[in-house]
C-alpha cells in the first residue's frame, strides 16, 4: 500500500494509463490510509468514500474501453472546505454553515473532475474551529499544521491524499505546506478562477486570495496548475495567460536574491541555515545569487492589517457587509494608495531579479497552545500583496524533526521559473519526508 499512497499524483496517473494498477486499487489504498491516520490528525471534514469508489470503477471501465478522461484520469484528490463541491457539505468551519450543501462545483473542482480526478473528501479549515475541532500536524500531534489550509496540508503529508486544493490570502497555502513538509503553489493573481470559494472573493476588493495546489512533489503542482487555470467567464480577474514549461527554464542563467531576516521576523538559526542552503544549491548550479531584499518590506504587515479592517460583502450581487468597520472612506482610500506604492516598489526590485528565495515563517510548526501572532505571516504577506507566484518546498529539518520549507517567488506569470527552481531545491535537499504516523 505504501507504494501507492506515497507516490506522486503524476506517477499514479502514469500507472493507471499504463494499466499497471487500477484506479480502484489506488482509491481503496488512500481510503485505508485515511482510516488509519485521520483519527489522529482530524484532517478530513467530509469523506466521500462511496462516490469515490463508484467513480474509480467508472474510470477503470472507461480505460478498458479505450477512453482516458484527462491527465488525472482515476487519480484521487482532496479539497479544502472553503471550496464548494456540489452535493457535499461545505461548512467552511462556521457553525451557521454546518449543513450548507452547494448546488454547484467551484470552477476548479469542475476542472479537476473534467481532468479525470476523483474527490476523496473535503478537508478541515483553520487549526481549530467550532465545527471541526483541532487539526493536528502529522510530524508532531501536539503542533499545529498551520492555517487555514490545515487539513489539506496534514492529510497530503500523511499520505491520505496525493494531491489537494487550498486557498491562500496571506499565506494559508504556504504556511501549512511549510509546517507539514510538503510542496505548494500560490499562483499569480488572475491565473486561477476563485468562483465557488467561500468566503466570496471579489476580484477588485480581494486580489490577494488565490486557489492553488498542495502535493508532496513539485511535479504535481505543475500538472495541477495546467488543469485549474484559465478564464471561466465569471471571475473577471482571470487572464488567459499561457503557462510556460518549467523544463524550459535555464536555472543557470537566473538572477536570484535571497534574504533570511526582515523587520518583525525573528527566524530560528535552523530556518536561516535552510534558506542559505537553498540559495547555495542555486549558486552551485551557476545562478547569479545575491543576498538582498526588496525595499518597503516593513510596510507589508501594516498594509495587510488595514486591509483586514476594511468592510467587505458576503454576497455577490448586493452590498451585505460582513461586519462593522471603523475605517473612514479617506482611510480606505489611503490604504489602497499605500498598497499601490508598495507594489510599485516591489516590481522595481524585480526588474533585475528573476527569483527571490526566503523563509516561509520564522520557525517550524509551533504548539497548538501558542498565542496567535500575525507576524507569523511576515514572510508571506508581501507576495500576497504583489500577487506574484510563490512555491514552497521542504528544504530542511529542525532539531525536533519538524519540516522547514523555503519560499520561492518569481515575477508575475512566471510560475514556470518558480517551479523549476523549486524542483532543483527539492532534488538537492530532499523535499517531503515521510512523517512518523
Amino acid at each position: 500500500m505504501d507504494d501507492l499512497v506515497f507516490a506522486s499524483a503524476t506517477r499514479l496517473a502514469g500507472l493507471i494509463r499504463e494499466k499497471q494498477v487500477s484506479s480502484r486499487e489506488i482509491v481503496d489504498a488512500h481510503l485505508r490510509r485515511i482510516e488509519a491516520v485521520n483519527p489522529d490528525l482530524n484532517a478530513i471534514a467530509q469523506l466521500t468514500a462511496d462516490s469515490a469508489v463508484v467513480q474509480a470503477d467508472e474510470a477503470d471501465a472507461a480505460l478498458a474501453s479505450g477512453g482516458v478522461t484527462g491527465p488525472l484520469h482515476g487519480v484521487p484528490f482532496t479539497v479544502k472546505d472553503w471550496i464548494e463541491t456540489k452535493g457535499v457539505v461545505c461548512a467552511a468551519g462556521l457553525a451557521e454553515r454546518a449543513d450548507f450543501v452547494p448546488k454547484h462545483d467551484a470552477t476548479v473542482i469542475a476542472r479537476m473532475r473534467a481532468a479525470g480526478a476523483i474527490m476523496l473528501g473535503k478537508t478541515c479549515v483553520l487549526a481549530d474551529s467550532p465545527v471541526y475541532g483541532k487539526v493536528r500536524n502529522p510530524y508532531d500531534l501536539d503542533r499545529t499544521p498551520g492555517a487555514s489550509s490545515s487539513g489539506e496540508a496534514a492529510i497530503v503529508a500523511a499520505g491520505g491524499s496525493p494531491l489537494g486544493l487550498g486557498s491562500d490570502s496571506g499565506g494559508s497555502i504556504r504556511v501549512p505546506a511549510h509546517f507539514c513538509g510538503i510542496a505548494s503553489l500560490r499562483p499569480t493573481s488572475g491565473r486561477v478562477p476563485s468562483t465557488g470559494h467561500f468566503p466570496r472573493i471579489g476580484s477588485l476588493s480581494d486580489p490577494r486570495t488565490q486557489i492553488g495546489p498542495l502535493a508532496r512533489s513539485v511535479e504535481d503542482l505543475t500538472l495541477t496548475l495546467t488543469v485549474i487555470s484559465g478564464t471561466d467567464w465569471f471571475d473577471p480577474s482571470v487572464v488567459p495567460m499561457p503557462i510556460d514549461d518549467p523544463t524550459g527554464v535555464a536555472v543557470t542563467e537566473l538572477r536570484v536574491a535571497f534574504y533570511t531576516g526582515c523587520e518583525g521576523a525573528d527566524p530560528t538559526a535552523e530556518t536561516t541555515a535552510v534558506v542559505k542552503a537553498a540559495a547555495a544549491v542555486l549558486s552551485d548550479l551557476g545562478a547569479d545569487v545575491t543576498e538582498a531584499r526588496p525595499g518597503r518590506l516593513d510596510e507589508s504587515l501594516g498594509i495587510t492589517r488595514r486591509y483586514w479592517s476594511r468592510p467587505s460583502s458576503v454576497a455577490w450581487n448586493s452590498w451585505q457587509p460582513s461586519g462593522d468597520s471603523e475605517m473612514t472612506a479617506d482611510e480606505v482610500e489611503r490604504s489602497l494608495f499605500e498598497w499601490d506604492r508598495f507594489r510599485r516598489s516591489m516590481l522595481t526590485f524585480m526588474e533585475h531579479t528573476d527569483v527571490i528565495v526566503t523563509a516561509v515563517s520564522s520557525s517550524p510548526a509551533g504548539s497548538h497552545d501558542a498565542p496567535y501572532d500575525d507576524r507569523q505571516w511576515i514572510y508571506t504577506i508581501p507576495y500576497s500583496l504583489t500577487g506574484w507566484p510563490c512555491v514552497v518546498v521542504r528544504a530542511g529539518t529542525s532539531p525536533e524533526g519538524l519540516p522547514i520549507g523555503v519560499q520561492i517567488i518569481a515575477r508575475p506569470w512566471r510560475e514556470d521559473v518558480a517551479l523549476a527552481v523549486a524542483q532543483r531545491i527539492e532534488a538537492a535537499l530532499g523535499g517531503w519526508q515521510r512523517p512518523p504516523l
